[in-house]
């Protein structure tokens, strides 16, 4: 049911008010003093049951402090004291609950932990229907309706608001950078910059020099001090993408940048504190990579902090329509042209194609069939795929 603190100097009592509430199934702690209660807050309790005389600190005290650490724990103040001032006060500060200490003490704390762990039990629901549902208006440039792509959704949503690190893996041309976006512009982070390196299209002589920066004289053609993308992305987010394609000895530098948050720029001692997130993206299995000792074993386990992975297109079925469609209307729009539509023939075509490139293919494929079909209407002719 609940999880419930007792805060109760007087053992002999708190044992009696456990034997009232155990009945229930409840979680039941019990402290003696305030300091051991707030020690414990990290424990998340639902309600908290707290005596008025307590050693070092009364009952309104503590629980100014317990509202002060989670505004959302329920607090039943237990007191011997029937003064309006104490009682008014009590309720002010936040008390769900004053029980006075007299002959009804038990069964009225009993009632009322029963009411309040009802308030638990529904709350408990709305947080999890809240987890079920997907603000889709979040998460507009990443489209489709189908199992694999609500789950990944699902997915960002419980993982945008930390700092945590996410690896973003699939097949080339599902959406990764999408998916870093959306992470992005849905977090905290979201108005300071979001850096994308792709780490494959970076020439190895400078890469470390793209992402660390440098100064003026560090190398030949250093003419003046660059600074490098993690600098770049401080107080924002680096999407490293195709983080497989980086070589031994840039993984570990890289790996020093991540445990310590700092980088030195080449040519220059100074130590650059920042303060980044750091999202990658992979088409490889980094698993396979490391057994094979192309890839660091530390800096997978780092950088794999939240792993979201990303289906292919053949798997998200009528989602390729859907795609298709608002690949159409984005064409035709830039290049000022009628609105194309697809034939039945041609899009049951396309539901049984596999798409081997993903939905980099299928714009592609869609932006080519608008320019050749008769009409302004696909058919199964105009599909012209390219063979890799």
């Amino acid at each position: 049911m609940a999880k419930i603190f007792i805060i109760e100097d007087d053992v002999m009592v708190a044992t009696l008010m456990k034997q009232a509430l155990g009945k229930y199934d409840h979680e039941l702690t019990h402290f003696t003093n305030a300091e051991d209660c707030l020690q414990n807050l990290h424990l998340n309790p639902d309600i908290v049951t707290v005596d008025y005389n307590l050693p070092g600190m009364n009952g309104i005290e503590l629980m100014g402090r317990i509202k002060s650490y989670n505004s959302s724990i329920m607090v039943v103040l237990v007191s011997g004291q029937e003064t309006l001032e104490v009682v008014v006060a009590a309720y002010k500060g936040g008390a769900s609950e004053y029980i006075i200490k007299n002959d009804s003490l038990f069964v009225n704390l009993e009632n009322s932990i029963r009411n309040l762990s009802m308030n638990v039990v529904l709350k408990r629901e709305v947080e999890f229907l809240k987890d079920q549902i997907i603000d889709r208006h979040k998460y507009s440039n990443i489209l489709g309706n189908s199992n694999p792509v609500i789950r990944v959704l699902k997915l960002i949503q419980k993982v945008e608001k930390s700092n945590i690190m996410v690896l973003v893996t699939g097949q080339s041309g599902t959406g990764k950078e999408l998916v870093a976006k959306a992470l992005h512009y849905n977090s905290p982070r979201n108005r300071k910059p979001f850096v994308t390196v792709n780490m494959g299209a970076i020439p190895e002589d400078l890469i470390e020099s793209e992402l660390f920066g440098h100064e003026k004289g560090a190398f030949t053609d250093a003419r003046e001090r660059r600074i490098g993308k993690f600098e770049e992305a401080n107080e924002g987010t680096i999407f490293l993408d195709e983080i497989g394609e980086m070589n031994l000895h840039l993984q570990t530098k890289l790996l020093r940048v991540l445990q310590e948050k700092e980088i030195t720029r080449i040519g220059s001692n100074k130590i650059i504190k920042l303060d980044f997130r750091m999202i990658a993206a992979t088409n490889r299995n980094l698993a396979t990579e490391v057994k094979e000792g192309r890839f660091r074993e530390d800096l997978f386990y780092r950088i794999q902090g939240f792993l979201i992975h990303l289906p292919p297109l053949k798997e998200r079925g009528d989602d390729v329509i859907l795609l298709a469609k608002s690949f159409l209307t984005e064409f035709c729009k830039n290049n000022k042209m009628e609105q194309v539509q697809l034939s039945k023939e041609a899009a049951k075509f396309m539901l049984e194609y596999e798409w081997p490139g993903n939905i980099r293919e299928l714009k592609a494929v869609m932006e080519r069939a608008a320019l050749l079909c008769e009409n302004n209407t696909i058919q199964i002719e105009d599909l012209m795929f390219v063979q890799a």
